[in-house]
């Protein structure tokens, strides 16, 4: 019985939460009462066996949990909060369908990407809340004291209560800019997982499959055109994993990777879902980029990919979603295509107004170029400036290792 119950926490524990919060008006609370359901879930279960609507059972004891955790607390709470919880709670038929616990994970994913917290609270928040997390899980993801993230979560969450940010879906008019903000949020999550800012490992496989997983839940309960690209572009990304660095942790760049790794159910799944996007006619920046991670996908090799047509979707892209770093890879693309010193026309604007003068790729792809042309002190130059801005333990052995190549 134990066994089931785990299993059961795994795969509905987040539902319920999601549930319990709306019931209860608040995460704390609702944690709990998870809690102690699922601890009443292995003291009763084993003698009456598991009720046949598992999902609404946990839900229900839950709340009772909550009403009697607050009637315990009674002479500090005031009684009509008691009587309203109570008033909350279902009778013991009443069952609770599906379509409103999905529900009520769709009203939860938007409190935790609101506009008013910080883009790192909504990014905790939504790993801690959401997709379930630990504290420490989250903590050694992004390589900070547990301590240090566990007061975000409880700053992010008094930001919430204080500022009476409700547990519901934006109305329609809304809805666009909000959902903007929580495909951010699950953007940033991915990006983390695809390339780590810091750490031993240049891949975070534990972020990946959670933004992932969110993405794929989002389409599923509100399937807006962006939100498929995006799922599109993080499982196109994902599709390369094993290829992207050697077996002992090395980075192995794009254009060497084995591509008999490449994962071909995800990438036929993401081609599928950018072809489903770019129908709609509806689509921004994140259908864009994974319509190039797809022209990637679709080359059987680096030298037969079609930089022409990526060097043409930057373009677009740019017009889009304008960003410096956008600029940075149509140049790359524009290397590709007509050569690293069209390619360095590009990037020395971008760099000479200091937009990306922190960003270690930019350094980097210009060393490139300088390599390529045979302009040896100069990449040598911007090698180094990579590597100083660089925290990340496999992309600093590749620079490193760019460096010696060039003394010899």
């Amino acid at each position: 019985m134990r066994r089931t119950v785990g299993h059961l926490y795994l795969a509905e524990s987040r539902r319920v939460f999601a549930t319990l919060v709306r019931l209860l008006g608040g995460f704390d609370l609702a944690e709990e009462a998870l809690h102690d359901a699922f601890q009443a879930a292995l003291e009763q279960w084993p003698g009456r066996g598991v009720p046949e609507s598992p999902r609404a059972w946990l839900i229900s004891t839950g709340r009772f949990k909550a009403i009697d955790a607050m009637r315990r607390r009674a002479r500090f709470e005031p009684m009509e909060d008691i009587e309203r919880l109570a008033e909350s709670v279902p009778s013991a038929d009443e069952m609770i369908d599906d379509t409103g616990i999905e529900d009520d994970r769709l009203r939860l994913i938007f409190p935790c990407g609101h506009p008013a917290l910080s883009p790192e609270a909504k990014v905790t928040l939504t790993l801690r809340e959401v997709c379930g997390l630990t504290t420490e899980e989250i903590a050694r993801a992004f390589l900070l004291p547990a301590p240090t993230l566990a007061q975000r979560i409880v700053r992010a969450k008094s930001k919430i209560r204080e500022a009476r940010i409700p547990y519901q879906v934006p109305s329609p008019a809304e809805l666009p800019e909000r959902l903007n903000t929580v495909l951010k949020v699950i953007y940033l999550v991915s990006n983390e997982g695809y390339s780590a800012s810091g750490g031993a490992s240049l891949t975070r496989s534990d972020l990946s499959g959670e933004a992932i997983r969110l993405g794929q839940l989002l389409v599923e309960l509100l399937p807006e055109p962006e939100a498929v690209g995006l799922v599109a572009l993080m499982l196109l990304h994902e599709s390369r994993r094993d290829a992207r660095t050697s077996t002992v942790g090395d980075l192995i760049l794009l254009e060497d990777q084995d591509r008999t790794l490449w994962n071909r159910d995800q990438i036929t799944e993401g081609l599928a879902l950018v072809e489903r996007a770019l129908s709609s006619r509806r689509f921004g920046q994140y259908t864009l980029q994974a319509a190039i991670a797809g022209v990637h996908a679709e080359g059987p090799d680096a030298t037969a990919t079609d930089w022409a047509q990526i060097a043409a979707l930057y373009s677009l892209l740019a017009q889009v979603e304008p960003s410096p770093i956008v600029e940075l890879n149509r140049a790359v693309a524009v290397a590709m295509r007509d050569g690293p010193l069209a390619g360095l026309h590009l990037i020395d604007p971008i760099l000479a107004r200091g937009d990306l003068a922190d960003y270690h790729l930019a350094h980097s792809a210009r060393a490139d170029l300088c390599r390529r042309l045979g302009r040896v002190a100069e990449a040598r130059t911007s090698y180094k400036r990579a590597l100083a801005l660089t925290l990340q333990k496999p992309e600093r052995r590749f620079l490193e290792q760019r460096l010696a190549d060039l003394r010899d």
